[in-house]
């Protein structure tokens, strides 16, 4: 059977550090000689609009693909997914320097949660794993993760092909190969139209490995950004009628499903667990629609945009989850201080 490449996408930071630049050229330039690779570099996922160039390639690649950007792995997941570009979740085994050293310090206890409406449409039979640039200022690091992807997938691409052999031996006595290699995207794309000026985007991405479809969201937002498509799914229907810094509607999600990448709070931006003053503590509580104090920013942040537009200020008289309607205010908390702790740190 041909061997077939896996695809390897860099995208790049926004503007033009010097530390995150290097570390993007030394990775680029340990890899683009790898046998196994195809090597790409696009500018910052986020911002790449439906028609750009880079936009493009990524959806023209079929088989498994990595992804390094400077953004969380949950958030370039269903970034990528949210653009179409479909796969299994791949798990990497690059973490940050903090999970190893205190994962005896996570809360193991089982919580029961609703159960989520999942990604849409048909998931393809490939991987894509998205490794975070900030996890490593050694290129070194992502190097050798990546060769173990590569490896990875290889094993998994021969033991599919040794399972489809046991079903149809007859074909592979006829020399014929089941798997028609993959042709090389990279060939159609030069490198000057991937890496074409992108303007800055500010929007919101769903994670549906988290949505329940309970349209708080919808609800909450009045700038026309959400809607449902034909089955009633919740999507981001107008996203560039999103406010630029607003999170609102990411606060009062009740799981957490809302993600905008590039905001400064971990928990927003797609972040799994965090370490905090040496407490490794789980960001998503502390920001998600079951806090007080974020909903009442949510509240300020959409009567800000309101006003901003030339509208009034509605307060908390639309769209405010039901789940809140009858709990009674409450003094502080230790949880409600952290949270005012690090917005104060600009965490």
């Amino acid at each position: 059977m041909p061997r077939s490449r896996i695809t390897v996408v860099l995208s790049q930071a926004p503007g033009k550090h010097p530390v995150k630049r290097s570390l993007e050229e030394s990775i680029v330039a340990a890899l683009i000689m790898e046998p196994d690779l195809e090597v790409s570099v696009v500018p910052n996922l986020y911002d790449l609009g439906p028609d750009h160039t880079g936009r493009l390639f990524l959806g023209s690649v079929k088989g498994d693909m990595v992804v390094l950007s400077w953004l969380y792995p949950r958030a370039a997941f269903w970034l990528l997914d949210r653009n179409d570009i479909k796969g299994h979740f791949g798990e990497t085994k690059l973490k940050p320097p903090s999970d190893d050293d205190d994962s005896e310090a996570e809360n193991d206890t089982p919580v029961d949660k609703p159960e989520a409406i999942g990604p849409t449409g048909e998931i393809p039979d490939r991987h894509i794993y998205t490794l975070d640039l900030r996890d490593s200022n050694k290129y070194e690091a992502f190097v050798t993760e990546i060769r173990r992807i590569a490896v990875e997938c290889g094993e998994r691409r021969e033991a599919a092909a040794r399972a489809k052999a046991v079903n149809s031996p007859a074909i592979l006595q006829l020399g014929l190969s089941l798997n028609k290699p993959e042709p090389e995207p990279l060939a159609a794309f030069s490198p000057e139209a991937l890496l074409a000026p992108a303007g800055r985007r500010w929007y919101p991405v769903i994670d549906y490995s988290r949505c329940t479809n309970c349209l708080e969201c919808l609800d909450f937002c009045l700038f026309g950004v959400y809607g449902v498509d034909s089955l009633e799914r919740i999507i981001t229907e107008n996203q560039d009628q999103c406010k630029k810094g607003c999170p609102a509607c990411s606060r009062v999600c009740p799981q957490q499903a809302i993600i905008f990448p590039e905001y400064k709070s971990p928990a927003i931006a797609g972040a799994e667990t965090g370490v905090v003053g040496g407490l490794k503590i789980d960001l998503s509580r502390l920001f998600g629609g079951d806090v007080g104090d974020a909903l009442s920013a949510a509240v300020q942040e959409r009567d800000r945009e309101l006003v901003n537009d030339g509208r009034s200020a509605v307060g908390a008289t639309i769209g405010i989850p039901k789940r809140q309607e009858s709990k009674p205010q409450q003094p502080k908390d230790d949880l409600d201080k952290l949270v005012d702790d690090l917005d104060n740190l600009g965490l």
